[in-house]
């Protein structure tokens, strides 16, 4: 019973979904927390999903990132995607991912989900702000403890 639920389920997926977003949805890539990240967001959409992106930075690439979602299959999809499209790119190149561009690279979402795009791509946008954001605070804590006058 639970295997022909199972592929019922399946079936009416395909029906909506891309392989793709079927793929990640099973399996989604760079699932999970970073422990003392470069750059951290959170943000809820207004569906009430919520996702959280972290990364670390190495030689200006996102050298590794991760999300988690409290979302549908749209959102676990879209933080997916988003991921791996930022993943080794420099920090400029990753700001420019758009929901455009994870819409495209999931080859699409049903109309009422296409906003689950736009907060991968938001929650991504935000991250690299709170990374670069940090890194001018600390080169400002440091010009301080040099003894340079600060601006202001």
């Amino acid at each position: 019973m639970a295997n022909e639920l199972q592929a019922a389920i399946m079936e009416d997926a395909r029906k909506v979904y891309s392989e793709k977003v079927i793929e990640r949805w099973l399996n989604p890539r760079n699932l999970g927390k970073i422990r003392n990240p470069d750059g951290f967001a959170k943000i809820k959409g207004p569906c009430g999903d919520t996702m959280q992106m972290s990364f670390r930075v190495r030689d200006g690439k996102l050298s590794k990132i991760k999300f988690i979602t409290d979302g549908c299959a749209s959102s676990l999809a879209a933080g997916s995607m988003a991921t791996e499209l930022a993943q080794g790119r420099k920090i400029e190149e990753a700001a420019k991912i758009s929901q455009e561009m994870i819409l495209d690279a999931l080859d699409g979402l049903p109309e009422e989900s296409v906003h689950c795009g736009l907060l991968a791509s938001n929650t991504l946008k935000e991250a690299i702000k709170n990374y670069l954001d940090s890194k001018q605070n600390d080169s400002f804590k440091r010009q301080d403890e040099n003894g340079n006058a600060r601006g202001g």
